[in-house]
């Protein structure tokens, strides 16, 4: 099939190009610039924003499938930046393929579309969108999600998935991140540190996408049946199937990297206060950059957010083939390379 990814230049979207161009697929990477890994590798790339609806829908054409990753991911910043990427870009996305005749959509959407401020344990997909979000990020993946998956019908099938905390060899942010701010002696630990996250290891997230993209074909070759696939118009938790120990896991990778120990930590309520203020000082100052805490980032550093994936196993037949064990020793060997 003819696979177009937006984008593409990402951690996951490039774990994605690459498993569909190893499997004999061609791919087509959107983004918003050039990436020599890509062009290396013979992948075709176009390099264009979301928010441009003339240039999404030109890269659209003669396009089977269209696996949508591309998003503004980050705890602060301006709400119509948020809006015009996660939810224009979206709609551009979608309006290109249904003009273009694209067949199917898996769209990558987020975990925290259902966190508020509260533990979310073992939660499956029943589990409703919060009155109030904590943060432009989740609140506008939501928005997104909700038009992904009511542009299910005929002509195009669509699905959305929901990984949480992608890692990995590569990962340009999560762990390297983390090992950063401790060498800096910054790490600091929210909350009392029992809090059970699910993670997913990157090839794992990636070969979720597939799978949703193969299985919205099987109910039959015609697109129009498509749409009436067991995963059409829904929304999936990916994750390894098993939460870990937050912090004694960061832990476990700071020791084996030869990075400080984490030593302090603040309680949930006093992050909570700190990121109440320091946005209301970002806000009124208009500063530039992010703060160090916000209210979304101490509920995230401190409860408990863990999915049910079952349904992800029956529809599609998702399972994390790389398991936390292994994909951990692939990401130290990475890190010491």
């Amino acid at each position: 099939m003819k696979a177009l990814i937006t984008g593409g230049g990402g951690f996951l979207g490039s774990a994605i190009a690459h498993m569909l161009h190893t499997r004999g697929d061609e791919v087509i990477v959107l983004g918003r610039r050039r990436y020599a890994h890509h062009e290396q590798a013979g992948l075709a790339t176009v390099q264009a924003d979301i928010r441009d609806a003339a240039a999404v829908g030109r890269a659209c054409g003669g396009v089977d499938v269209v696996f949508h990753t591309a998003a503004l991911a980050a705890i602060w910043g301006p709400r119509k930046l948020f809006h015009d990427i996660n939810v224009g870009g979206t709609r551009n996305v979608i309006d290109a393929c249904r003009n273009a005749g694209v067949g199917r959509l898996v769209f990558t959407s987020s975990p925290s579309v259902v966190f508020g401020d509260e533990d979310l344990c073992g939660v499956d997909e029943s589990q409703p969108y919060p009155q109030r979000f904590l943060a432009h990020y989740p609140e506008t993946k939501a928005e997104a999600e909700r038009l992904v998956l009511g542009a299910n019908g005929p002509g195009l099938a669509t699905a959305a998935l929901r990984p949480h905390l992608i890692w990995g060899p590569g990962d340009p942010h999560l762990i390297p991140r983390v090992i950063e701010r401790a060498r800096q002696g910054k790490l600091m630990q929210v909350g009392d540190g029992t809090n059970l996250v699910d993670i997913t290891y990157i090839d794992n997230a990636a070969e979720a996408h597939l799978l949703a993209c193969d299985a919205l074909l099987s109910v039959g070759v015609e697109q129009s049946s498509s749409f009436a696939a067991p995963c059409a118009g829904k929304a999936y938790f990916i994750s390894q199937g098993e939460p870990v120990a937050l912090w004694p896991w960061l832990g476990g990778i700071l020791n084996a990297v030869g990075a400080p120990p984490i030593r302090r930590s603040v309680s949930y309520a006093a992050a909570r206060w700190i990121g109440t203020v320091a946005e209301a000082v970002y806000r009124f100052m208009r500063l530039p950059g992010e703060p160090r805490m916000t209210r979304f980032l101490a509920a995230q550093l401190a409860k408990s957010h863990y999915f049910d994936i079952s349904a992800a196993r029956s529809d599609f037949g998702y399972v994390p083939r790389v398991s936390t064990q292994e994909g951990l020793l692939r990401l130290l060997g990475w890190l010491s390379r």
